[in-house]
């Protein structure tokens, strides 16, 4: 995996100073040796025998790697929570929440004011440029799709990343009591009920220090696990940790299940750097030859399908029937080609012919002297 790394960062940074010098318009943003942009990913793909999953799933998937893709302090963020929003509102902005994490809240918001104000489709546009990342409160990210759209849920890049906001329970005997009916008085019915500042602050951090996996029924997933200017020795680690990770929790018949592993960047090609020996996860998903259908058998099933029409009509079209005109036109055809390419026979018919046509020329000159 390091080797892998070593060699994909390698020829990013070197296909990146190629197409500085190649350029004919000098980009004056650019650095002047060439260096590759920060924001350049790299991608772990990941492909398997089977699907992943079995439906599409709006909510990602959080896996934890040691080296955090979200460690811009200018990078601002806004949190999405169950009602009400003024108490979370306090709890970040209290002296027990982490000043540093605190200052990358920008907005919070609670899903009612979050329905009625940015139901246009242009409102949603406005808030999806105005944050970098979006968390929202495990309770009601399942009900995000319908409010924020295509907008937000078109592309992976600013999906709300899910984290747990509730007050977590205190286990009685080794066990977390079931949550209290909130029907039951009205003064449960008033309570929030939402977690510690330092609860809070834990679970946001731990989101923003996971690597995301957007699940979907495909044989093919990729997930970003590093950024170009890093090191070979970073982007390693993430590697080692999201495989585990991804196989271990989501991948079906775990490593069975796994055909193959890459590492890429934005416009190279995948470096392979693990592949299976084998092909299929079961023996029976290997078709035997006696089960493959012959080509004599493939043409008359072909042959039928266009035959439905009639058959809808009420005209009989019997297979048969329809089958045995077959080998006469066959013979029919091979009849021509022989007489054909018998070269003897086709000069004899040509000299005939022309005979003939003299015996006319003759006779019909003879007849215009007289």
């Amino acid at each position: 995996t390091l080797k892998a790394s070593k060699a994909l960062l390698a020829h990013i940074k070197k296909a990146a100073k190629q197409s500085t010098q190649d350029a004919t318009k000098r980009n004056l943003l650019e650095d002047e040796d060439g260096e590759v942009d920060e924001d350049t990913p790299v991608w772990l793909t990941l492909t398997t025998k089977r699907h992943i999953a079995d439906k599409h799933r709006l909510q990602p998937g959080k896996i934890p790697i040691p080296h955090s893709l979200n460690t811009d302090e200018t990078s601002t963020i806004c949190a999405i929570t169950a009602d009400p929003q003024r108490a979370y509102k306090n709890i970040i902005g209290s002296d027990a929440f982490p000043a540093a994490l605190s200052k990358r809240i920008t907005r919070v918001i609670d899903f009612t004011k979050l329905k009625a104000k940015y139901s246009q489709y242009e409102a949603q546009r406005k808030l999806f440029s105005e944050h970098d990342i979006f968390v929202a409160d495990e309770r009601i990210i399942n009900r995000l799709p319908k409010v924020l759209g295509k907008t937000f849920y078109k592309t992976s890049a600013k999906r709300p990343i899910p984290v747990f906001l509730q007050a977590k329970r205190a286990k009685v005997d080794g066990k977390r009591p079931k949550r209290a009916d909130k029907t039951k008085s009205t003064d449960e019915q008033d309570s929030v009920n939402a977690g510690t500042a330092a609860d809070i602050a834990q679970e946001i951090e731990k989101a923003l220090s996971s690597a995301l996996v957007s699940l979907a029924p495909t044989t093919n997933t990729a997930v970003r696990i590093g950024y170009a200017h890093w090191t070979p020795e970073q982007i390693a680690d993430n590697v080692d940790a999201v495989v585990t990770g991804l196989v271990g929790k989501w991948v079906p018949q775990k490593w069975r299940n796994v055909r193959s592993i890459y590492i890429k960047g934005p416009n190279t090609a995948a470096l392979p750097i693990w592949l299976t020996d084998e092909l299929w996860v079961e023996d029976k998903d290997v078709i035997a030859d006696a089960d493959i259908p012959t080509t004599k058998d493939a043409l008359t099933e072909k042959a039928n399908v266009g035959k439905k029409r009639k058959a809808l009509d009420g005209a009989p079209a019997p297979a048969e029937a329809d089958e045995s005109p077959a080998p006469k036109k066959k013979a029919k055809k091979q009849a021509v080609v022989v007489s054909e390419s018998n070269d003897d026979k086709l000069d004899k018919q040509i000299a005939e012919r022309k005979a003939k046509l003299k015996k006319q020329k003759s006779a019909a000159k003879k007849a215009m002297d007289n």
